[in-house]
C-alpha cells in the first residue's frame, strides 16, 4: 500500500486511523505543521468512552513540540476535541 497524503491543515481528525497509527501520525503531522506555520491545531478524537482521547493526551504530554493542550471548547468539539497548542 502507498502511504496516505494528508493534507496539512489546522484540524485532524483521527476517526480515519487506526489507534496503532496515532504514536507516529501525532508527531509527524504536528512536525508538517510547523513547517506550513501553522500554531494551533484542532485533534477531533470523538467522545466515546473516552479511551483515545487519553491516548492522546499522553502522546501530547511527551511531545516536545508541544506548547499547551486543552479540551477544545464547545463550538469546537468539547471534550471530543482537543486543541493544541505547537511551540514556535
Amino acid at each position: 500500500m502507498e502511504p496516505l497524503e494528508l493534507p496539512i491543515e489546522d484540524v485532524l481528525d483521527l476517526h480515519t486511523f487506526k489507534p496503532k497509527d496515532i504514536p507516529d501520525l501525532l508527531p509527524e503531522y504536528f512536525a508538517a505543521c510547523k513547517n506550513k506555520g501553522i500554531f494551533s491545531v484542532r485533534i477531533i478524537h470523538g467522545k466515546g468512552k473516552g479511551m483515545l482521547k487519553r491516548r492522546v493526551h499522553e502522546i501530547l504530554e511527551k511531545n516536545p513540540l508541544v506548547k499547551s493542550f486543552n479540551t477544545a471548547p464547545a463550538e469546537a468539539g468539547s471534550w471530543g476535541a482537543t486543541i493544541v497548542e505547537l511551540k514556535r
